[in-house]
């Protein structure tokens, strides 16, 4: 399966969270990437978007779509970085550890209907760990999220490096890609 591509046609993305991305993550960049967001999302279906509905994620990932081949290359890196500070997620974290598994509780909370998919977290040694993100959503965008998220939650005096590894990788039709994340 490739990126841009959900898994199953019934999956829904909330209302709120195209919200906190386009209006509150993109903006941050620039008003001419929040409109081109808009325009993506119009020309999918969705023209004025309530944070009260859910809608096809299909339409959201033709949206990202949009916004990668329009806008900078690096647009989805560092989007992905704002997304733990836009969307609604969980609390009481304390460690890297738990906050890359906080990543599929937000996940899940944000999708529904069908298979969504997931993240899921696995400690592979001290300060280091894998995550493997089987979800349609582009490797960039993936990449960042996991990042500012473990940043997040990092001593201050560490360093935050994720890299893509492994034999898997939505780029090359997988469904999903393995993240090693080093603090």
């Amino acid at each position: 399966m490739a990126p841009y591509e959900a898994f199953d046609e019934d999956v829904e993305v909330h209302g709120r969270t195209i919200l906190a991305v386009v209006d509150d993550a993109l903006s941050r960049f620039s008003e001419s990437y929040r409109k081109t967001a808009y325009d993506a999302l119009a020309a999918n279906g969705i023209d004025d978007p309530s944070p009260d509905q859910w809608y096809p994620q299909q339409a959201w990932l033709n949206t990202f779509e949009v916004i990668a081949a329009e806008l900078e290359p690096h647009i989805l890196d560092r989007l992905g970085e704002q997304i733990p500070d836009v969307a609604e997620w969980p609390t009481g974290l304390s460690s890297v550890e738990s906050g890359l598994r906080s990543i599929d509780e937000a996940y899940q909370r944000n999708h529904r209907g069908g298979d969504i998919g997931a993240y899921r977290f696995e400690a592979v040694g001290d300060r280091t760990g894998e995550v493997t993100a089987e979800t349609p959503y582009p490797c960039p965008f993936d990449r960042g999220l996991i990042r500012a998220v473990a940043r997040r939650y990092a001593p201050v005096e560490s360093f935050v490096f994720v890299e893509e590894r492994g034999d898997r990788c939505r780029r090359d039709g997988d469904d999903a890609c393995v993240y090693t994340v080093s603090w």
